[in-house]
């Protein structure tokens, strides 16, 4: 790989930031929490001692801080696998490219990327109001085939496992499972419920709901809830973790998802009031990441 991008590799804002999210190194942390909704920015944020920087572009909102002393940074990336690309290639590129000169740097500095989101349960014992912690994702969208250095991250065994034991059509994007950081898990998603988390790339038909339109593969979910691995379950379905493992890991970087189940798909249930339950994930989560 060329040490030196070019302006078209490596776009940036005027400022000389990265352009979609821009941050330049000092503005970013370490330890970083990713959300979807932008909205949930300042409800991380509030469980910061000081909010030291605060940026935003698009759906991409940005506040960096200290709590107890430890820089944090809280992040949105909107939904899907396909904003978890731009948002992990740019942090990744914030603090291991010179944006000056454009050429990678010797020395890497490693960052702690966890994502709080909401899922739902793919499982009847899981119930609404839960909390997992993906041991695994299982990516159902095909990004990280496009990346050539993956075998280092792709879990094969799991893989081979899963497309044999759904008789995974052809028709549909290679899975790939990947295992996510176990520091983080230990620190993090100790007292949780650990499962693999199956990333889809889409809400509605990719995840077995059929609105107007009729499903392709309607025992999907079926299938997905009686998959095993290692002893773990896919606990449950959301849009962005297979990316941020897969991302994440290859660059060096440490990564957890946790998410609070807000559907049962087995139950057909739906936690319409989840604003208490989400801000004490947060806070469990804030508090534990800068011990």
């Amino acid at each position: 790989m060329n040490n030196h991008l070019t302006s078209s590799e490596l776009v940036l804002a005027p400022n000389g930031s990265l352009y979609h999210i821009h941050l330049k190194p000092h503005q970013l942390a370490n330890n970083i929490i990713l959300v979807g909704d932008p909205n949930r920015v300042e409800e991380v944020s509030k469980f910061f001692d000081e909010v030291i920087y605060k940026e935003s572009n698009r759906e991409i909102i940005t506040h960096t801080g200290l709590k107890n002393g430890v820089e944090i940074t809280v992040m949105s990336t909107g939904m899907g696998t396909d904003n978890i690309d731009i948002v992990v290639t740019e942090l990744d590129a914030c603090v291991n490219i010179d944006l000056n000169t454009r050429e990678i740097k010797q020395k890497k500095r490693n960052l702690n990327i966890i994502r709080i989101g909401t899922s739902g349960s793919l499982q009847e014992d899981i119930p609404c109001g839960g909390y997992v912690a993906s041991k695994y994702a299982i990516g159902l969208d095909g990004i990280m085939y496009f990346y050539k250095n993956n075998l280092g991250v792709i879990d094969n065994e799991l893989t081979g496992k899963f497309v044999e034991d759904m008789n995974w059509s052809g028709n549909l994007p290679m899975p790939y499972g990947v295992e996510c950081s176990q520091e983080l898990l230990e620190k993090i998603g100790f007292d949780m419920i650990q499962g693999i988390t199956a990333t889809s790339p889409g809400f509605y038909g990719p995840q077995g709901r059929s609105i107007r339109l009729p499903l392709a593969f309607e025992d999907i979910n079926d299938n997905l809830s009686k998959f095993q691995y290692n002893n773990l379950r896919i606990a449950n379905y959301e849009m962005e973790s297979s990316a941020l493992y897969a991302l994440g890991k290859n660059l060096g970087h440490n990564v957890l998802t946790i998410c609070l189940i807000i559907a049962n798909r087995k139950k057909g249930e739906f936690l319409e009031d989840y604003h208490n339950n989400m801000n004490e994930l947060i806070e469990k989560v804030v508090n534990r990441l800068v011990v």
